[in-house]
């Protein structure tokens, strides 16, 4: 007899024997000890045969919970880009900025000059930038004819007029989320960039800035889930109101919940389910516990849905100081033959870093750690100011993830914090 059995089956028998006479203890005196001692013995027997028959014959392979297969994904081989452009940036309101000025340094862009109407945000952003030209107005950017691109990441109420005045001085615009926040906006806006044919583009970084999700996005596009049907997007965020300036908490300025985050939600629906036409089913809205600032909504849901699938939003200000970061964002996409599931920020169960992605489809159960992912949203984006191309985002793409986040702001059923 192999060892470990022998072993098991001893160990086996002797709990079982030490639980019979405990029991004869115990036991009233009317039981029959004799057929109680002969049962206990059998079951012991039967416990140590069973534990030498294999495993699966009781089906324990039918959900079987072993660590999936792990994949790092490495820095895929990347040439110099292609195209370039002189881009300049006004507005510095949102440290976002830093990140959308780097996706175009890297995706061949050359910064030119900076203007913020607030002095104070100067410093920080020449420090990362020592050789750029601090403009003295923005009519200054404006004027100059050979930048291509402005970039903006000023007040969110500021960035629909600054991006019209951009696109009527033959430049492309590239705008922080949200980027416009009413509908008398989005009208115009649409109108302005129809008559001068330039770019519109808004940065919506959870998916362009995310290693992650652009992986995702390759194993959506490759069949790995089949159809998609589904997504859901959680977008907990951390509340620190000493680290944010009036305007932020208030919706005039600032979009509210559903526009400004929301947003970034909307674009992953329409891109992960290719829909190019979509609704909003319904949307609620919350303030919960910011009540310093009445008008503020720390909480906000909402769903949406085309003609092939259907999606989930989930907006909230409530990640707790136990977590390590600012919000354990998730992504879930559900398709015909699988799912994938996105952890960007953080993993709760562990592991370092973030940009985490779980695969499981008909074949397999896979992570992916997609931190060296090749992010080329500034890439395409400047390719795209060059050739007059869609390849970073279709305008049409932009708008209309801007549109269902405007309609579910306008439409949420406000609830009693």
């Amino acid at each position: 007899m192999n060892e470990s059995y022998s072993g098991v089956w001893f160990v086996q028998f002797f709990v079982i024997l030490t639980y019979a006479i405990i029991n004869l203890k115990t036991k009233p005196m009317h039981v029959n000890r004799r057929n109680f001692l002969r049962q206990s013995i059998a079951s012991a027997a039967g416990m140590a045969a069973a534990s030498m028959l294999p495993a699966d014959l009781f089906g324990q392979d039918l959900h079987n919970t072993s660590r999936p297969d792990e994949i790092i994904l490495k820095p895929a081989k990347h040439s110099l880009p292609k195209d370039s452009i002189r881009f300049s940036v006004i507005g510095l309101n949102h440290s976002h900025i830093n990140g959308m000025v780097s996706s175009l340094i890297k995706g061949g862009g050359e910064i030119v000059a900076v203007y913020s109407k607030e002095p104070e945000l100067l410093p920080g952003f020449i420090k990362l930038y020592p050789n750029i030209k601090v403009a003295k107005s923005a009519e200054e950017i404006l004027d100059d004819n050979s930048i291509q691109l402005v970039a903006s990441a000023a007040i969110p109420v500021d960035r629909a007029p600054l991006g019209m005045r951009v696109m009527q001085s033959g430049k492309d615009f590239m705008t922080d989320k949200p980027g416009i926040i009413t509908f008398a906006q989005f009208e115009e806006v649409k109108k302005v960039q129809k008559k001068t044919n330039r770019i519109y583009s808004i940065m919506y970084s959870e998916r362009l800035g995310s290693p992650a999700s652009v992986q995702a996005g390759d194993l959506v596009k490759a069949g790995a889930i089949g159809k998609v049907v589904q997504t859901v997007g959680l977008g907990p965020h951390r509340m620190t109101p000493n680290t944010r300036p009036n305007w932020f908490f208030d919706p005039e300025l600032a979009g509210g919940v559903l526009c400004d985050i929301g947003s970034h939600q909307c674009d992953q629906f329409l891109f992960y389910t290719d829909s190019k036409q979509a609704e909003v089913n319904f949307s609620q809205i919350g303030n919960f516990s910011t009540f310093k600032y009445p008008k503020y909504q720390d909480f906000g849901d909402m769903s949406v849905r085309s003609s092939h699938a259907t999606g989930y939003i989930r907006i909230d200000w409530f990640t707790p100081n136990g977590l390590a970061t600012w919000g354990d964002g998730r992504t879930f996409i559900l398709g015909t033959e699988g799912y994938i599931e996105m952890r960007k920020y953080i993993d709760i169960a562990g592991r370092p870093g973030g940009n985490h992605l779980f695969l499981v489809n008909q074949k397999e159960t896979k992570y992916y750690n997609c931190s060296e992912v090749n992010m080329p949203y500034g890439e395409q984006l400047v390719s795209d100011v060059v050739n007059r191309t869609e390849t970073a985002m279709s305008q049409d793409h932009c708008f209309l993830a801007t549109e269902l986040a405007l309609t579910a702001q306008k439409m949420a059923f406000k609830l009693n914090g």
